[in-house]
């Protein structure tokens, strides 16, 4: 039986430098689900990310089931942004709105996967199973740059992302978009490793 890393599949959406450069990222399928508060505090961002999980290892299992290939499961991600982007700061974190997600391959086809999330959901009372949605989500082209430390130090490398955007000539288009290469729970927080991408378009 193979087992698909799917990092390595999709490596240049997975791996970014600590200088800022261009990717393409096409749409592929995705879990999501939305919510909106501050992530250290708000019921709903735990409950999101205590469901995604499960959710994501029943397809795993499924399309093993389906196809003989397992795959591993890819990091957590999350949009986000505001209702009013001047509000979107560090020191309103309770105006957040966000997207969290997890990627998924295309094998997802090869199982019915809106039963197997309902199912699922329902078994292990998934707090935010309801919510949970599998949809196509891309990028398209955007820029995008690796931050190492804690989430409290990224507005420095969010900034040399921005003005690397802007020598290029480009435009900032759709939601800031972070990728968390390490477990929160277990990195230590110096060592965190995030992947702060922002689609773009011609200036």
């Amino acid at each position: 039986m193979a087992t698909i890393d799917l990092k390595k599949t999709y490596r240049d959406q997975y791996t970014a430098r600590p200088t800022p450069s261009r990717v393409t990222v096409p749409p592929r399928p995705y879990l999501l689900v939305d919510g909106e508060g501050d992530p250290n505090t708000a019921p709903a961002y735990r409950e999101a990310v205590e469901s995604l999980y499960p959710l994501a290892y029943a397809l795993r299992s499924a399309v093993k089931d389906a196809t003989g290939e397992a795959f591993t499961v890819l990091p957590l991600e999350g949009l986000w942004w505001a209702d009013d982007m001047a509000r979107f700061s560090v020191d309103a974190k309770g105006d957040w709105r966000w997207t969290m997600m997890i990627g998924l391959p295309d094998a997802v086809a090869a199982v019915d996967a809106p039963e197997i999330l309902t199912r699922v959901s329902r078994a292990k009372r998934l707090p935010a199973g309801d919510r949970v949605r599998l949809e196509p989500y891309g990028d398209g082209e955007a820029a995008q740059v690796l931050h190492v430390g804690p989430f409290a130090t990224e507005p420095p490398t969010i900034a040399s992302l921005h003005a690397y955007i802007e020598a290029e000539g480009l435009t900032l288009t759709g939601r800031h978009h972070e990728v968390y290469l390490s477990d929160p729970r277990k990195a230590a927080p110096e060592k965190m490793r995030t992947i702060i991408r922002q689609p773009v378009a011609p200036g």
